[in-house]
């Protein structure tokens, strides 16, 4: 049952991340990297996407919820947490280091999605700059 819980988080969180790039590139996005983890040193975490557009690097914290029709609302942020936060942070500043690229401008987004059972097409939240 366990085995089954966690394969369907990670279905769902590869979706996710899957119409997130999307999503992302038809706003204009170039992706540069998907699930990036630092190579150097202790693991830090990892950033779901990285990501350029006209003013920087940003780096998106992606989010993703399956809701059924007994469900009215779901909230894929409730899981950004401080920790979280923190962390992201860390991943990015290993990015920046490793690449060479401290002097860049970047921010960090987040994109939340709910796949609801038996729709198409899921609905996509893209809040940029979710923190400083």
């Amino acid at each position: 049952m366990m085995t089954r819980r966690f394969h369907l988080r990670d279905e769902t969180g590869r979706r996710g991340e899957d119409a997130a790039a999307r999503y992302l590139r038809s706003k204009g996005y170039r992706i540069l990297e998907r699930n990036y983890r630092n190579g150097r040193g202790k693991a830090v975490g990892e950033v779901d996407i990285v990501a350029s557009d006209d003013r920087g690097i940003v780096f998106v914290e992606v989010k993703a919820r399956i809701a059924d029709a007994s469900v009215e609302e779901v909230f894929p942020e409730e899981a950004i947490t401080p920790s979280k936060l923190r962390k992201l942070a860390r991943v990015a500043e290993e990015y920046l280091r490793e690449r060479g690229k401290r002097d860049v401008s970047y921010r960090f987004d987040a994109v939340l999605i709910v796949f609801r059972v038996g729709e198409k097409d899921p609905n996509i939240r893209h809040f940029e700059g979710i923190f400083i």
